[in-house]
């Protein structure tokens, strides 16, 4: 399923595709990306059965020492069973700093270019199915839904089974369910 451009006007769809993907493959963790919450509140509605986790973006994402993802809503979620998570970015994280203190491109940031060739979520998604299995959150070896998006809301999901940070390029995308087709809306 592609969209037509990616965005926020998608996560209906997107959660819809993923809904389905749930029934017919059986699949039993999910793992979302959220920043503010939006995203994560319209999966947790959705009342999938599955185990559910949710990724936050990390404290000091947009300014130092600040969280993004409200607590109150991260309350709810934890105590409703869903698991959320904020912690450095396995696609960035420590690297990036480097990069930016020193210049260059070191070789995470060139998987997640890599990633980004597919678009945005699909970066996202690998990410965020990395951080979760990395953290305890779903089981190694298993397939898993991973969504993401492209600035706000969820545009992608795809079927994959991750690997461990520490051994990325056995993570294997068995499918993408849904993403944009093009990268952004033409002026």
């Amino acid at each position: 399923m592609y969209w037509d451009f990616p965005g926020e006007e998608n996560t209906e769809n997107t959660l819809a595709v993923v809904k389905k993907a749930v029934k017919e493959r059986n699949i039993r963790h999910v793992v979302v990306a959220s920043t503010e919450g939006r995203t994560a509140k319209a999966f947790f509605e959705a009342n999938l059965g599955v185990n559910l986790v949710v990724v936050t973006h990390v404290c000091g994402f947009s300014r130092p020492g600040e969280m993004e993802f409200p607590e109150d809503l991260r309350q709810r979620l934890l105590n409703s069973g869903v698991k959320v998570l904020t912690t450095t970015h396995v696609l960035s994280g420590a690297e990036r700093g480097i990069s930016r203190r020193f210049g260059g491109v070191y070789p995470v940031e060139i998987i997640a270019n890599t990633l980004r060739m597919f678009g945005q979520g699909v970066k996202v998604c690998v990410e965020i199915a990395t951080m979760a299995l990395d953290a305890g959150m779903i089981p190694y070896g298993e397939d898993v839904i991973a969504v993401g998006g492209t600035g706000t809301g969820a545009d992608t999901a795809i079927i994959i089974r991750p690997s461990h940070a520490a051994s990325i390029f056995d993570t294997w995308i068995s499918e993408i369910l849904c993403k944009p087709a093009k990268r952004k809306k033409e002026s």
